[in-house]
């Protein structure tokens, strides 16, 4: 799979880190939404294997998949996409740095881990466990290995694999094969070693063994032979744990005893009761955001009309999916796959299998076809393609079936307004994209909580688009509220929380504070340095913004070698012609003309274009932005009839490819008039400044920096055709000479806001 290097044209692989017998774990990124996930890929279906054994490993995968995308719980890992590739199932899910408990265990030289810890460890499985066989699915391959425990002390049950229908024991034998029993020795049930029926008792059996193995350092049958462990297992008593370590609390031991029972029928009846045997009287610190009771699995029975509500009762999983059993995954190596990040447009497909041609097991619910999915990424590949008006249109359209067949707060439903407003936000409106943002973040409030990570990107997408209709006070409420959210649930050096902080530097450099800016995104880029390296593109964004940190404090020297030394590691771990590369040379084309070198800057900027036309087309918006610079450079060296002629082409292309009200056309044709003033066509240059005022305040609003910009240019180029009554009327006219600088530089602010 080595050889495999981009999925779908969006996943990219960049490291692996788990292998198993199934395959291997890579952490990749998202080019979609530039963020980090781990993508789960299953080995290459060869010709080795017949068509009935390969088709039984599809079902399996796409039931996997569809499982874990239905469920929703803090402490249970999110699945965000998956698919076939090239002969390669993947599963695309979140990805969180962490360690396994085993993987824990062994960092602690197999001694036992502290007593407060293995009880907290206990509670926060209990409550996962208790949410997952609420929803009528058992894990069937709890241990170690399985669950990974996070930096800020969060607790999350991974790998919910060998998906089978508990009910269906026909399409059991054809997975399993008759007599094969699935899990692994240490940790399985007794009733799982017989190959006897299993339900979610025996997911209680391995937390009983995991926890047994916590608090003593070893599982209760720590013997050499695979078959003596089963024999153990199925015909010996354990050893009470407190023989081996006297200081561990009687009930703990009594409990993981009464888990160690031979017979399902002796153990705890659920995985609530045995939390509330470890801590009586405690209210749980992780709710499930689906309330409800705890008591014996529901049976199967109908589907229900919608996976998730905006309140009780909890809701269920549709009939394929009632009483369905999970285990045995690659091996992680110590990282979590968990939901951590801001989401991915394709979170949570509950539809027919992606690729469109298989049959659902169950027949889809009314109004919820298979091609929805399909229809999802047909709108994200729109975006990425630059059809952004196209884009909204698809999801509209999905979103609206989604809310007919499955309810306005059902996580596709969100999903699909989540890229609405990214795609009015690429088309260059943010006041529509705001509403948008703001219903998700209302709606994923209301089903998963105000803390869940899905809930925040929501919210710092909110922010950031207040930010772009200037409303940089308000941005900067929020962006603090989620900080401190973060903060709290994640914890300081969380990827997630930094990313945050990263954009709060930038929201206080709009905000006048440039200098608290500065020292925030130098704290954020060392941070980000110290967790994920020097060199990792997150960091060298934040590096990014400490030079235009630097530049908004005129201190362009500083700031030009920095983006020379952004741009010389991006070349190297990127490549000398990634968009990232390629957005830190105009920067530095920038730098140089603030600099007064003039011909230099003009060679980046030529460089550049020749570059982002032979990557990326002459319509390009990243090549009309380098053209755009080029104009810039043209005028300072006062060429401005050059200027001029690349402004009018550069606006006109600008105006076909994003429209007339798009901030980078009026950016284009700001520059027109500053160029046509120049030449002494003040008259002209009039008529320009006022179609960008007209269109700012229509499209930002009237108090936006950018359109306070433009009245500034409409007043002054009133004074020089010696019209000072209506220049006096301006209240604006102060701030033009701040404000013009600030417009100059403003098409870059997107870039250096976040990391896509």
């Amino acid at each position: 799979m080595a050889d495999i290097k981009l999925i779908q044209g969006r996943y990219r692989l960049l490291e692996r880190i788990g292998r198993g017998g199934m395959g291997e774990v890579w952490r990749a990124r998202d080019e979609s939404l530039g963020r980090r996930v781990a993508v789960k890929c299953l080995k290459p279906l060869g010709s080795r294997h017949d068509p009935s054994f390969t088709g039984v490993v599809r079902e399996r995968f796409r039931r996997e998949a569809r499982v874990a995308a239905a469920l929703q719980h803090p402490g249970v890992t999110v699945v965000h996409d998956f698919g076939e590739h090239e002969g390669v199932l993947y599963l695309v899910m979140e990805l969180l740095e962490g360690r396994d408990l085993g993987r824990l265990l062994a960092d602690n030289a197999r001694r036992p881990l502290p007593v407060p810890e293995v009880l907290d460890i206990a509670e926060q499985v209990a409550e996962a466990l208790a949410y997952t066989h609420d929803q009528g699915v058992v894990h069937r391959d709890l241990k170690p290995a399985n669950i990974m425990r996070l930096t800020d002390g969060t607790v999350k049950l991974c790998d919910f694999g060998i998906a089978r229908l508990g009910d269906d024991v026909g399409f059991t034998s054809r997975l399993t094969g008759a007599g094969v029993a699935m899990g692994t020795p240490h940790y399985m049930s007794p009733e799982q070693i017989a190959g006897d029926p299993v339900d979610h008792r025996s997911d209680l059996y391995s937390l009983g063994c995991v926890l047994y193995e916590l608090a003593t350092g070893a599982p209760p049958f720590a013997l050499d032979e695979a078959w003596a462990i089963l024999v153990g297992h199925r015909h010996t008593a354990p050893d009470p744990p407190r023989r081996q370590r006297p200081e561990l609390p009687e009930p703990f031991e009594r409990a993981v005893l009464d888990l160690l029972a031979k017979t399902p029928e002796d153990r705890p009846r659920d995985a609530a009761e045995f939390a509330g045997r470890i801590a009586p009287g405690r209210a749980s610190r992780r709710p499930s955001p689906f309330p409800g009771p705890r008591g014996v699995l529901p049976a199967a029975g109908p589907p229900a009309p919608r996976l998730l509500t905006a309140g009780p009762p909890a809701p269920r999983l549709p009939a394929w999916a009632r009483r369905m059993t999970t285990g045995s995954k690659a091996h992680t190596g110590g990282v979590g796959l968990l939901s951590a990040t801001p989401p991915d447009a394709a979170a949570a497909l509950t539809d027919a299998w992606t690729g469109g041609r298989e049959v659902p097991a169950d027949p889809a619910p009314p109004g919820v076809p298979g091609q929805l999915a399909e229809r999802h990424r047909a709108g994200l590949d729109l975006g990425r393609s630059g059809r952004w008006a196209e884009a909204v249109e698809t999801h509209r359209t999905v979103a609206a079936e989604r809310e007919r067949a499955l309810g306005a707060d059902h996580p596709d439903t969100l999903a699909s307004r989540y890229e609405i407003a990214f795609a009015l936000g690429a088309l260059g409106r943010p006041g529509d994209a705001l509403r948008e943002y703001e219903r998700v973040a209302a709606g994923r409030r209301r089903v998963l909580g105000p803390d869940h990570p899905d809930t925040l990107a929501a919210r710092q997408e909110t922010a950031f688009t207040l930010g772009r209709l200037g409303r940089f006070a308000e941005a900067q409420d929020v962006y603090t509220a989620v900080l401190a959210a973060r903060e709290r649930t994640m914890g300081t050096d969380h990827p997630d929380t930094l990313r945050c902080r990263h954009n709060l530097a930038f929201n206080l450099g709009c905000l006048g504070r440039r200098a608290e800016a500065y020292r925030m995104a130098e704290r954020v880029a060392a941070a980000r340095a110290r967790v994920l390296g020097p060199d990792h593109p997150d960091t060298l964004v934040t590096r990014y913004e400490v030079a235009c940190a630097l530049s908004r404090l005129d201190r362009w020297g500083e700031a030009l070698g920095i983006f020379r030394e952004v741009t010389a590691a991006r070349a190297r771990t990127l490549g000398p012609h990634h968009p990232d590369t390629l957005a830190a040379r105009y920067e530095i084309g920038a730098g140089l003309g603030r600099l007064g070198r003039g011909e230099e800057a003009l060679a980046v900027y030529r460089a550049l274009v020749e570059d982002r036309t032979r990557a990326q087309g002459p319509a390009d918006p990243e090549t009309l932005r380098a053209r755009h610079g080029l104009g810039v450079g043209l005028g300072r060296l006062g060429r401005w009839e050059e200027a001029l002629a690349e402004a009018q082409e550069v606006r006109a292309l600008r105006e076909r490819a994003l429209g007339p009200d798009h901030p980078d056309t009026l950016v284009s044709r700001r520059e027109v008039a500053v160029a046509l003033g120049w030449l002494g066509r003040w008259s002209d240059a009039l008529a320009d400044y006022r179609r960008v005022t007209r269109a700012r305040v229509r499209v930002l609003g009237p108090d936006h920096p950018d359109t306070l910009v433009s009245r500034g240019d409409e007043a002054h180029c009133r004074e020089r055709l010696g019209r000072h009554e209506e220049t006096a009327e301006s209240a604006e006219t102060a701030e033009v000479a701040e404000a013009a600088e600030a417009a100059e530089t403003a098409e870059t602010a997107g870039q250096r806001a976040r990391p896509r």
